[in-house]
């Protein structure tokens, strides 16, 4: 099966990214896997604080996620995968996909704002012609009746 590696994190772009996945996937038998990075720069304390920090922040994606998933099950029937991973963004990024054989496309949102379309966006694009798959960016200023056309 092939699966459509999403990124979820506090962007507001990532909502049409897993829209487009969710749709995408449900469209063409796939499935769906988020991936949700973890900064290390966020357990620069005690080991004892760390440890919590570091609880909280899985409790706040596992979170997040359910949102999303559950919409993708109501809605488009797909019962999407939750990975959590601890590093630098991007390299995360990229050792998922090298780790899951069956992630077939990386759906990324882009930023509206005056910053651009953000710093993964930003990072991938650039590496982009080596990317063991296809990437895929979503703008984030496409409306849900914009995404169903396209999907």
């Amino acid at each position: 099966m092939r699966k459509f590696l999403v990124v979820l994190d506090d962007s507001r772009e990532c909502l049409n990214a897993m829209r487009f996945a969710a749709m995408r996937a449900a469209s063409t038998g796939g499935g769906v896997q988020i991936l949700s990075v973890i900064p290390p720069d966020e357990f620069n304390h005690w080991i004892g604080v760390s440890e919590v920090m570091r609880e909280e922040s899985r409790e706040r994606i596992v979170a997040h996620f359910e949102v999303f998933a559950k919409w993708m099950r109501d809605k488009q029937s797909i019962d999407p995968e939750l990975v959590i991973r601890e590093g630098e963004p991007v390299d995360e990024i990229l050792g998922q996909i090298t780790t899951d054989r069956e992630i077939g496309v990386l759906v990324l949102g882009a930023g509206t704002g005056r910053k651009g379309p953000g710093p993964l966006v930003s990072a991938l694009v650039k590496s982009s012609g080596t990317l063991p798959v296809p990437l895929t960016i979503v703008p984030g200023e496409l409306s849900k009746d914009q995404l169903e056309a396209v999907c």
